[in-house]
């Protein structure tokens, strides 16, 4: 399989994944782009990978880590300084998705990753073990970490109390 060929087949794939991964929308397309800049350097070693799909993915990984890790890094995502805010008129099943969805952002880059290959990806835990580099019990256990976070900050709207 040609560059080329690859992109074209698992391009927008790997959008949607960064997009999943990064909480912004424009990152994502910085990642992805970097990402695959890297990739057409190395395709020849990329390609004689058993799955190039999963070394990419990989490389995404390792590539939103490293953009995290950076001091240096200037840059505020959208999504966490102003997200926008559910019309109240759109109802309480959109506000509490949003809601949902900033808690998924809160949590370490790891469990976002375990959490977004599992559920947004529908992978399983040997091939999110391969992408993430560790074992398939650490993707279990960090997925069970991850959950039981969300479970601990999520209040259903039904339990809250009106003062």
């Amino acid at each position: 399989m040609t560059f080329e060929e690859f992109v074209h087949s698992r391009g927008a794939a790997l959008v949607r994944f960064a997009r999943l991964l990064t909480g912004d929308e424009h990152r994502a397309d910085d990642l992805v782009q970097e990402v695959l800049a890297k990739a057409f350097v190395q395709w020849r070693r990329v390609s004689a990978a058993e799955r190039p799909d999963v070394y990419v993915r990989r490389m995404l990984v390792n590539a939103n880590t490293s953009w995290w890790r950076r001091r240096s890094s200037g840059e505020v995502t959208v999504a966490l300084v102003a997200a926008p805010t559910a019309a109240p008129d759109i109802g309480v099943a959109v506000a509490e998705r949003d809601a949902l969805w900033r808690m998924v952002l809160a949590l370490p880059v790891r469990q976002r990753a375990v959490l977004v290959l599992r559920y947004y990806e529908d992978l399983d835990d040997v091939a999110i073990a391969e992408i993430l580099g560790c074992s398939a019990v650490t993707v279990r256990t960090t997925a069970m970490r991850a959950l039981t976070t969300l479970r601990a900050r999520h209040q259903p709207s039904s339990s809250r109390s009106v003062s």
